[in-house]
């Protein structure tokens, strides 16, 4: 990946192998959750970051003045009760925003230091450098294959489409799981499966940003597992951004953590951030009280 990052259309000019994982379920001590992820490093480069971001729908304000810089290949959790607008900051990130005709945008957001709200950057464009999986898993009602494939004909992958829609089963692994169906539909893969799918559908385009919005939430444990030993192993290619309500997930796979608040004015709540810091910081050490209240369940 260059830093020249191309973002303006022509028109507009399951297995954890780094053997740190722990397949168990992460205990509470005290209240905690047990920090068993993340290894951030302050020399990989910021490759998001957020300056002063509010968001708004109409008169709205749904979240307020966000700074958080994103750091390439590594996993930065946003954490935080219902209604803090952690999933409105990531839909943000691919101006997925956009496709609400009273959102905007306040602030600045940059991609490789490309303003992703700059007149003529394309929001098309920018959703082939940055990927998304939502909450729920949502396969196309098309064979295995075609849902792999669909992105890349999009974009017009002139390249080899079987060798791509193996790499990308793969790198999601879910290759050995289905490599003898993928002229079966999609929508017979359980619900682990479909949402790996939806990975591999995602990265099959080529971004280098992977965001998730509750990835797991639907799952049950054991899938839920296999998720998070996919994302902690897609890191070393791929810088991702989960959002999630799952303390213990974020402490398992990240290593940066955002914590998001509430503030509720006449009925109206806006989303604000309190606390973003290395992910074992913020789960040992919060220097907010109002994230120590949070990690510790005495609110949220």
């Amino acid at each position: 990946m260059t830093d020249s990052i191309d973002l303006v259309s022509d028109t507009d000019a399951e297995t954890g192998k780094s053997g740190t994982r722990d397949p168990t379920p992460t205990p509470r001590v005290s209240g905690r959750p047990r920090v068993t992820g993340g290894t951030p490093n302050d020399a990989n480069k910021v490759i998001i970051d957020f300056k002063d971001v509010d968001v708004y729908y109409g008169d709205f304000h749904a979240v307020d003045s966000v700074t958080v810089p994103v750091r390439e290949k590594e996993i930065t959790a946003f954490i935080g009760p219902s209604g803090c607008g952690k999933s409105t900051v990531l839909r943000s990130i691919n101006r997925m925003n956009d496709l609400i005709e009273s959102a905007r945008v306040e602030g600045t957001i940059t991609y490789h230091g490309v303003d992703l709200y700059a007149p003529g950057v394309d929001p098309v464009e920018v959703r082939r450098h940055i990927g998304m999986v939502f909450q729920k898993p949502n396969p196309f009602p098309k064979s295995i294959y075609e849902n792999i494939a669909f992105g890349p004909k999009i974009a017009g992958f002139k390249g080899n489409m079987d060798d791509l829609v193996e790499e990308s089963l793969l790198r999601a692994a879910l290759w050995n799981e289905v490599k003898d169906r993928l002229t079966e539909t999609a929508l017979a893969l359980s619900g682990g499966q479909q949402q790996r799918l939806c990975i591999a559908r995602a990265i099959a385009t080529s971004p280098d940003v992977l965001l998730m919005d509750e990835p797991a939430s639907a799952l049950d444990p054991i899938a839920t597992l296999r998720i998070e030993d996919l994302m902690y192993e897609l890191k070393q290619d791929y810088t991702i951004i989960i959002v999630t309500h799952n303390m213990q997930q974020a402490a398992r796979v990240s290593d940066r953590t955002a914590f998001f608040s509430v503030d509720v004015n006449e009925g109206r709540r806006t989303g604000r951030l309190v606390e973003f810091t290395e992910t074992a910081k913020i789960f040992t050490s919060p220097q907010q009280r109002e994230t120590e209240d949070y990690i510790t369940g005495r609110f949220g």
